[in-house]
């Protein structure tokens, strides 16, 4: 386990500060955000004529260097050389919180294997700020972010998630909404879906229904701006009648991502009501024998 720790005369390096901006308005800049904005060395932003405007509104006049999922790769060991030479950087994406669904991750993961400090500074994240607000359960929740592009892929995306039990949460693009929810419904069913516009802004939008229903309303209403979809879960029913061939491929996949045999299978058995030393027991025998 990694612990990050400051000891006396170790060698000095700046921080990496990964702060939060806002998702549409700006009143939702905390003063730690605005802050910390100012008195770092170098902001490294996703777009810089974006964050350029941030900037200015709130009279911050610290540089900028752009950094974004294109350029990573030559920009890291740039920023990776200045926080060890004792500047201090602040990293944003275009709105929310660094690294979700956003720039970052590779970076952050850079700075630590170099013995850099990491500094989350939170604030404003699209959607868990939807979820709250949307009706459907807040905990357990599944945040995914963008949706595959193809229908053949999203399809397959939705089978593999079908049975989940928690409430889903994905971004997707205004001019994609009617396809994705045509595909959601031919996988998924008609279950409870809230379509979210322009979240935190001045045309701010929920529309609550079955997919069925926000299908009809998007063919009427085309919906512009950003947008998220939020599903709620598989049902316990549905959840009953999954087969015992899909459980086991969920335990193959798990093991697969990494997770130890036994870990996999008891978080299955839990998830679906299932005997543990049962499900152990026939993942063995038609696994591993």
């Amino acid at each position: 386990m990694q612990v990050q720790k400051s000891f006396k005369g170790e060698t000095a390096y700046g921080k990496l500060y990964l702060v939060a901006t806002p998702i549409g308005n700006l009143d939702d800049m905390s003063i730690r955000m605005v802050n910390t904005l100012k008195e770092v060395d170098m902001i490294a932003a996703e777009d810089t004529r974006n964050t350029g405007l941030l900037l200015k509104h709130f009279g911050i006049e610290t540089k900028q260097i752009s950094f974004h999922e294109h350029n990573a790769k030559e920009k890291i060991p740039v920023l990776l050389d200045m926080l060890q030479s004792e500047n201090d950087i602040a990293q944003v994406s275009d709105a929310g919180l660094p690294s979700i669904s956003d720039p970052g991750h590779d970076l952050v993961q850079a700075a630590l294997d170099a013995g850099i400090t990491v500094v989350p500074i939170p604030g404003p994240s699209a959607g868990i700020t939807a979820l709250i607000a949307s009706g459907l359960a807040p905990q357990p929740h599944i945040f995914y972010g963008f949706l595959p592009r193809k229908a053949g892929q999203q399809k397959e995306f939705f089978t593999s998630k079908k049975s989940y039990p928690e409430t889903q949460i994905f971004y997707e693009s205004p001019h994609r909404v009617r396809s994705t929810l045509e595909n959601m419904l031919a996988v998924y069913g008609d279950r409870q879906v809230i379509l979210v516009r322009e979240l935190t802004k001045i045309h701010e939008e929920y529309q609550r229904g079955l997919i069925s229903e926000l299908l009809a309303y998007t063919a009427e209403h085309p919906p512009k701006g950003e947008c998220l979809l939020i599903v709620a879960g598989a049902a316990e029913d549905a959840l009953q009648d999954i087969s015992q061939e899909q459980i086991l491929a969920e335990i193959d996949l798990l093991v697969e991502a990494g997770s130890k045999k036994n870990h996999a299978i008891k978080n299955v058995a839990k998830k679906y009501g299932r005997n543990k030393s049962e499900l152990y027991a026939v993942y063995h025998e038609l696994r591993e024998s």
